[in-house]
């Protein structure tokens, strides 16, 4: 598809559910992968995903050139987590534009921050992650994660022509591993990619997704 799917698309909510319970794994047992910490909870809920998407992941890294790792920053989201984010984001929207219609609110936010029925965080198939180098410094990316939620100077898109060489190289770099293990990106967050749930089965043409809601 070339135009933008978001991921509150109606066409999104559509793919039916094929869900065959596989397992979710805790990254930190998981030693080729490299978890950074900034979006823990105390339970280490953020470090799972499906055993499927891990999979992929440790093949992306195999990808990657000498001195490059994937830096994996959140997983799995609990479904109260993300619709807690969901209203702080609407409240924020909210605040900024008092112009606004309630309905005109809740579909901006609906944007970027999708309800738990339809976030593929819940399904333990989605990734937030970036790259960094050996000693585990952070790649220049263009923008901080979650930088898409503030509608600011769209660097955040993963193909924004604004940003310079290097970021545009560390943003190919990260995408083709990704894309060469079947992940699919949400063209609004470069850091944001999935594989199975049912935004990654309309964006492949699946007729189903492989996972749906679950928890550790």
């Amino acid at each position: 598809m070339s135009e933008t799917v978001w991921l509150s698309d109606p066409r999104v909510a559509a793919i039916p559910i094929n869900d065959g319970a596989e397992p979710l794994v805790d990254l930190r047992t998981v030693p080729s992968l490299r978890l950074d910490h900034r979006r823990a909870d105390p339970a280490g809920q953020y470090a799972h995903l499906r055993a499927g998407v891990v999979d992929r992941l440790v093949a992306a890294q195999s990808l990657l050139p000498r001195g490059r790792r994937l830096l994996i920053i959140e997983g799995y989201r609990p479904p109260w987590l993300q619709d807690w984010l969901l209203f702080e984001h609407t409240a924020s929207i909210r605040a900024s534009h008092p112009d606004w219609t309630e309905a005109d609110v809740l579909r901006r936010a609906l944007l970027h921050r999708p309800p738990s029925a339809l976030a593929p965080h819940v399904t333990g198939a989605a990734v937030d992650l970036t790259l960094c180098d050996h000693t585990g410094a952070e790649l220049p990316m263009g923008s901080g994660l979650e930088a898409g939620a503030t509608h600011g100077d769209q660097a955040h898109r993963t193909d924004h022509p604004g940003v310079d060489q290097p970021v545009r190289d560390n943003r190919l770099l990260l995408g083709g591993v990704l894309l060469a293990v079947g992940l699919v990106n949400h063209p609004h967050e470069w850091w944001h990619w999935s594989y199975g749930d049912r935004y990654w089965a309309l964006r492949t043409t699946r007729p189903t997704a492989r996972y749906g809601s679950t928890h550790p």
